[in-house]
C-alpha cells in the first residue's frame, strides 16, 4: 500500500529564509546557530518570513505578487535549490522544477549531454532516456542543434530544451516560473497544452506568472505574497481580487 496516499504534496510550516544585501559577505557558522535573539543581522533581510501552506496532490496553485517579494524564492525552497533559515519545507514526491532558464543544464555540454545529464539526475534510466529523447528533442525544436554548447543557444532554445526535458520527467510536481514568458507565442501555447496534460494526470503543479488568463487557465487557488509573507491563500479569484485592489 502506498503510505503517500492522503498525505500533503507539499507542507510548508514558518518557513523564513534571508539574504545578505552585500554578496560579498558570508554568515559565519555563529551566525548561523546561535541566533537565539531571533533579530536580524545587521545588512541581512529576509526574503521570506512565517508562510504556512498546505497543497494536497493535484492541487494547482497560482503564486501572485509584485517583484521582489519572494515567489521564486518559494519556488526555489520547494525544489530544494535554497534551504531555509527559520521552519520546514516538506514535499512528498519528486519535484519536475522549470524555475530559471540555466537551471540545471551546464553551458559547455551540449544539448544532447544535457538532455541525458538533467534527466538522469530525476531518476530516469539510460533506456527511459533512450526512448524519450528524439520526442524531447523534437518538442524543443532543436533537431538541428543537438551537438551544440548550451551556452551558444539564445534564451529562447534555453527555455524551449528546459520545458521539454522537465515536461517529460515523471515528477509529481511540477514547477513553473516566469520563464516561460521569454518563449515565443506558438510554442508558449504548445508548452501550456502539455500542461493541461500534465494537470489531467493528477499532477501538482506550483505556477508564478504575472499573466493573468495563464493563472485562470490552470489555477484554482492562489497565494499571494506581499511583503515577503503570505498576505493571502484562498481561491484564485479572490487572491487575484485582493492582489489587483492593493495593486
Amino acid at each position: 500500500m502506498d503510505e503517500t496516499i492522503g498525505s500533503p504534496a507539499i507542507e510548508v510550516a514558518d518557513l523564513g529564509v534571508r539574504f545578505r544585501r552585500n554578496r560579498r559577505g558570508r554568515r559565519s557558522i555563529k551566525a548561523m546557530f546561535a541566533d537565539s535573539s531571533r533579530r536580524t543581522p545587521k545588512g541581512e533581510f529576509w526574503a521570506l518570513r512565517n508562510v504556512s501552506f498546505s497543497v494536497t496532490p493535484g492541487e494547482s496553485i497560482g503564486v501572485v505578487g509584485r517583484n521582489g517579494q519572494g515567489k521564486s524564492t518559494l519556488l526555489k525552497l520547494v525544489a530544494g535549490v535554497l534551504l531555509p533559515d527559520e521552519g520546514t519545507v516538506r514535499v512528498n514526491g519528486g519535484v519536475a522544477p522549470l524555475i530559471e532558464i540555466t537551471g540545471g543544464f551546464v553551458g559547455d555540454l551540449t544539448v544532447r549531454e544535457n538532455v541525458r545529464l538533467t534527466a538522469g539526475l530525476h531518476g530516469m534510466s539510460r533506456s527511459q532516456i533512450a526512448e524519450r529523447y528524439d520526442g524531447i528533442i523534437d518538442f524543443a525544436e532543436l533537431e538541428d542543434f543537438q551537438d551544440t554548447p548550451y551556452r551558444h543557444l539564445s534564451n529562447g532554445m534555453k527555455v524551449r530544451l528546459a520545458f521539454s526535458v522537465v515536461s517529460q520527467l515523471d515528477e509529481p510536481i511540477l514547477l513553473v516560473d516566469e520563464v516561460l514568458a521569454v518563449g515565443d507565442k506558438a510554442f508558449r501555447e504548445k508548452c501550456y497544452a502539455r500542461i493541461d496534460e500534465m494537470l489531467a494526470d493528477g499532477r501538482t503543479l506550483f505556477f508564478v506568472s504575472h499573466r493573468e488568463a495563464d493563472l485562470k487557465r490552470f489555477c484554482t487557488r492562489g497565494l499571494y505574497i506581499r511583503d515577503h509573507r503570505l498576505a493571502l491563500d484562498g481561491s484564485l479569484t479572490e487572491v487575484l481580487k485582493t492582489y489587483n485592489s492593493d495593486n
